[in-house]
């Protein structure tokens, strides 16, 4: 090797080669796999998600309903439509994760008038906000806005983790709203069993009053690390190892990075929000004892009676299948279903078994029920 010509890197090969006896060649590859990683997980902060075209169409404060165009490949339109109602951690992209990732790309699709509610990220001015107060401030109206601007008379909503535990508090609290469809996706519900393996694990021991009265509202970032440590080898190492695997398929790494960004891009939440569920929603369980009082009205969930589907992720690490089944004794749906399927948390909704088998499975029973 002419050592005036060599960089530091040709260098680093030809040492290790002779030190070891491995493959200069083989090591460079390595090398070039490596930056090649690194590069994919810094763009995925910024990758493009969210693609499928929709307007905004009403506001509140931090929260937006936005309204998705009609897709050109719907055969037909279907007469009620779907409020996508999200959680308040993370970002409502992961319904919308990528072209042909997309569960709301799959409703366009197959004909349903979609509309979603973004929480948003709550700023210092916001700390006051209780869980409560979105379902009665912002959910209430945004139901309201959705009938009015599809002159539809019923509609459906479909609420995902924390999002799920806010549209079963409205169906309670709201029998008078025309709703005719609720389909609950990883709902955080019950909460009299035990929290292991679970996010509610992370409450027993701590000092929530403590920490919302020293910090106002609760970072995402430290709700993220909550949620990583209960998988930690997966989370913290497996998942760069499937990266890694991912090199050289440019779409599958897109794939990653949406996902990856919608991990890392984390919203605070309400500091009494946090507060509230935590305590009356969690240690005292006051929905599934009846005791949750709001405004003055009981949230009763007897006074559920619309059509229900209720998807539970067998292998949930965040939220345990005991604390989604047992709505299904005390509501008074007299159509409903309960469906466990062999997946995860955030699989239920990207996996590829979501999207040939699931999601068909899902607009199938929504669209029998929308018309």
């Amino acid at each position: 090797m002419d050592e005036s010509t060599s960089s530091p890197w040709e260098d680093f090969f030809f040492q290790l080669e002779e030190a070891t006896g491995a493959s200069s060649t083989m090591a460079q590859a390595a090398y070039e796999r490596t930056i090649a990683g690194t590069n994919a997980v810094i763009k995925s902060l910024d990758v493009p998600v969210g693609l499928s075209p929709k307007d905004l169409v009403w506001s509140l404060n931090k929260t937006k309903l936005y309204r998705y165009r009609p897709s050109p490949k719907a055969e037909k339109q279907h007469r009620i439509p779907l409020l996508l109602v999200y959680a308040l951690i993370n970002k409502p992209f992961i319904l919308d994760l990528v072209p042909g990732r997309s569960f709301v790309e799959h409703l366009l699709d197959s004909g349903f008038d979609v509309f979603l509610l973004d929480w948003g990220s709550p700023g210092a001015e916001d700390v006051t906000i209780t869980f409560d107060d979105y379902v009665t401030n912002y959910l209430y109206r945004a139901v309201r806005k959705v009938l009015r601007l599809s002159g539809a008379d019923e509609v459906s909503l479909l609420g995902q983790c924390l999002g799920a535990t806010l549209t079963v508090t409205f169906a309670a609290l709201y029998p008078e709203v025309p709703l005719r469809n609720i389909i609950l996706l990883t709902a955080p519900l019950d909460f009299s069993g035990p929290p292991a393996s679970s996010m509610v694990m992370w409450l027993e021991d701590l000092d929530v009053d403590k920490l919302v009265d020293s910090l106002g509202n609760v970072p995402g970032e430290m709700i993220r690390h909550w949620a990583k440590l209960l998988k930690p080898v997966e989370n913290f190492v497996g998942v760069y190892v499937n990266l890694y695997k991912l090199l050289g398929d440019q779409n599958a790494v897109w794939s990653w990075q949406a996902i990856n960004r919608w991990v890392e891009d984390v919203v605070p939440v309400a500091g009494e929000a946090f507060r509230q569920f935590a305590v009356d929603y969690v240690e005292k369980n006051k929905l599934f004892r009846g005791k949750h009082i709001i405004n003055g009205r009981r949230a009763d969930l007897a006074n559920i009676r619309a059509s229900l589907l209720n998807i539970i992720a067998k292998y949930d690490h965040l939220v345990s299948p005991s604390q989604a089944m047992t709505i299904m004794d005390l509501v008074s749906s007299t159509d409903k279903e309960l469906k466990v399927i062999p997946s995860t948390h955030v699989g239920i909704v990207i996996s590829r078994r979501a999207k040939h088998q699931l999601w068909p499975e899902v607009s199938a029973w929504l669209g029998d029920r929308s018309d």
